[in-house]
């Protein structure tokens, strides 16, 4: 039994990993902190957890988190794991950070997209991207694993076996993409209340949206080769879930059918559990994978305009970041690499 711990626990994210943690049969977990809620129990604060993790929650102090610890999970806001982090690599924890702290390696992209100066530039050659689907031999050698966003892991799962194939022509490429509103966080803020949010469907960040480098800098690690892409997300009336759609052309001279790109993604993911490459007929829903940690992929071909349509369906909170930080921890901990996550969703 590994011990465990939770910094932000009663964040969403930090629900969500509390919740799958707690049915892991190899863990423990030994420390949840909370700033907002400290000195109380996690089931006082989300009763949905009592009788199941009752533990009190700890002020955030590296130097309290007990001794038999062996990993720690950051499901902090962005810029605030990289305050900590160093501290705790300083005591030979090994560390899952859900944040955007470290997912970046050109330091100077946090000025322009997140607004504020790289928080801990030294650890980013360090941190290791945590797609387990693609990087699963650094991950379980890494001391600090990145752990994705929930909208670059929904459109590298759904590029990464083209990218790779160095088949796309990149000027074409169009994401649109719509997610749930616990992708905003847990804090209160007016644009994410019921009355403005329900029977309503909007786009935002247009543009603009702070996961578009991160989604360059793996597809550019992909393809070998500069990717920019166009990246428009949406806000639909729903909790959780992601779908992804995203059109492309192929570069000149690189036609295939629609039999031989199914077979080229069988191919990527014929060892990845958690990639499920629907039947033809079927395309994928956001409700198909609902607190689970797969991911839903389908093709098409657009025969008339020489378009791939390619969708990808995620849970936002479990395989878009719960659910695959725990995954990075399975391989970093040498556990198979579905334990406690090998579930589907319910209706």
């Amino acid at each position: 039994m590994v011990d465990v711990a939770v910094l932000g626990a009663t964040g969403y994210t930090g629900m969500e990993l509390i919740r799958l943690l707690h049915g892991h049969p190899e863990v423990r977990l030994s420390f949840l902190s909370s700033e907002s809620s400290a000195g109380l129990s996690l089931a006082q604060v989300h009763p949905q957890f009592l009788k199941l993790v009752e533990q009190v929650l700890q002020p955030l102090e590296v130097e309290a988190i007990p001794e038999t610890v062996k990993l720690v999970f950051c499901a902090l806001p962005h810029g605030s794991s990289a305050k900590v982090v160093p501290a705790l690599l300083s005591r030979s924890l090994r560390v899952v950070d859900l944040s955007a702290d470290f997912r970046l390696k050109d330091a100077s992209l946090y000025d322009r997209w997140y607004n504020r100066s790289c928080p801990a530039p030294e650890l980013l050659p360090e941190a290791v991207y945590g797609l387990p689907e693609l990087y699963a031999g650094p991950i379980a050698a890494a001391r600090l694993v990145a752990n994705p966003g929930c909208f670059p892991t929904s459109v590298l799962l759904a590029l990464a076996p083209l990218a790779r194939a160095g088949l796309v022509d990149w000027e074409t490429v169009i994401i649109d993409s719509k997610t749930g509103v616990s992708g905003a966080g847990r804090s209160p803020k007016q644009e994410f209340h019921f009355p403005e949010c329900t029977e309503n469907f909007k786009a935002y960040r247009v543009a603009r949206h702070q996961h578009t480098p991160e989604m360059e800098q793996e597809l550019s690690r992909l393809a070998g080769e500069q990717v920019r892409v166009t990246f428009t997300p949406h806000l639909a009336p729903m909790s959780r879930g992601i779908l992804s759609t995203i059109y492309l052309k192929l570069k000149p001279r690189e036609r295939r059918s629609l039999e031989e790109l199914y077979a080229l993604y069988r191919e990527f993911y014929r060892s990845c559990p958690f990639i499920r490459l629907l039947p033809e007929q079927q395309l994928p829903e956001t409700r198909r994978v609902r607190c689970s940690n797969y991911c839903d992929l389908s093709l098409r071909l657009d025969e008339r305009t020489g378009r791939i349509i390619v969708l990808s369906a995620i849970d936002n909170l479990t395989k878009g970041a719960s659910g695959q930080a725990i995954q990075n921890m399975n391989i970093m901990l040498g556990f198979p690499e579905t334990m406690g996550l090998n579930f589907s969703s319910g209706l």
